[in-house]
């Protein structure tokens, strides 16, 4: 398991990048980053010989990487039988518009971890860990909102998958156009984007409840780290 005060993993044979691997790292801190940043990964696995990818929220907790669902997903099933996984998530940070059709990109931080995860059975664990899910989606939000019930953890399976086998692969800057195209006129750069949060809209029955409660900062400040 990786120490938690290891700078960068050690690539392997399924981390090592091969197409334009300057971009690719395995720093920690940028891994985490990415991990921390991200609302959604992705996550590959095969039942009978058939590939999956299925979107799903996962939180990152020191050298531990945990999703979460329930204990008749198929993809938790699958994975809770110690097969082998791709979890993959990416933030994108800006469309690149080039002078020609052949260079536009996109700016990008990405992260694929490998491994086998593991289902969760200790109470505590599988507590602070459903706690660090609920602060990954709105950061303080656990502490506003009514713990999980016993028969809720029992009817959630938590994973954990090591943060053991990962890297991380980053575009930056400009176009690379061609340098016969630098004196076409014709616009090139870069459209920043970033996710940001509309105006809250309250849920329909709010008014059941006492006090008309309104947001909190956590609600009308949030935003992504």
């Amino acid at each position: 398991m990786t120490d938690s005060t290891q700078a960068s993993f050690e690539p392997t044979a399924r981390t090592t990048l091969r197409r334009l691997p300057d971009r690719g790292s395995y720093d920690v801190a940028l891994v985490n980053s990415i991990l921390d940043e991200a609302l959604i990964c992705h996550v590959g696995f095969t039942v009978d010989d058939h590939p999956y990818v299925i979107p799903t929220i996962h939180v990152r907790v020191g050298d531990t990487l945990y999703l979460h669902g329930s204990p008749a997903s198929r993809m938790l099933r699958t994975l809770k039988g110690g097969v082998d996984v791709c979890v993959t998530v990416t933030l994108l940070d800006a469309l690149v518009l080039a002078r020609s059709a052949f260079h536009h990109s996109l700016n990008y931080r990405s992260v694929v971890v490998l491994g086998r995860a593991q289902p969760v059975t200790e109470g505590e664990e599988k507590r602070a860990a459903l706690e660090a899910l609920v602060d990954h989606i709105a950061q303080g939000r656990s502490a506003e909102v009514r713990a999980p019930s016993d028969f809720e953890l029992r009817s959630t399976l938590l994973l954990a998958l090591p943060l053991e086998e990962v890297s991380a692969k980053v575009r930056t800057g400009p176009a690379n156009d061609d340098e016969a195209d630098l004196t076409l006129p014709i616009w090139s750069g870069l459209l920043p984007l970033r996710t940001a949060a509309g105006e809250a809209v309250d849920d329909p029955l709010l008014h059941l409840a006492a006090g008309s409660p309104r947001p909190s900062e956590v609600v009308t400040d949030w935003r992504r780290p």
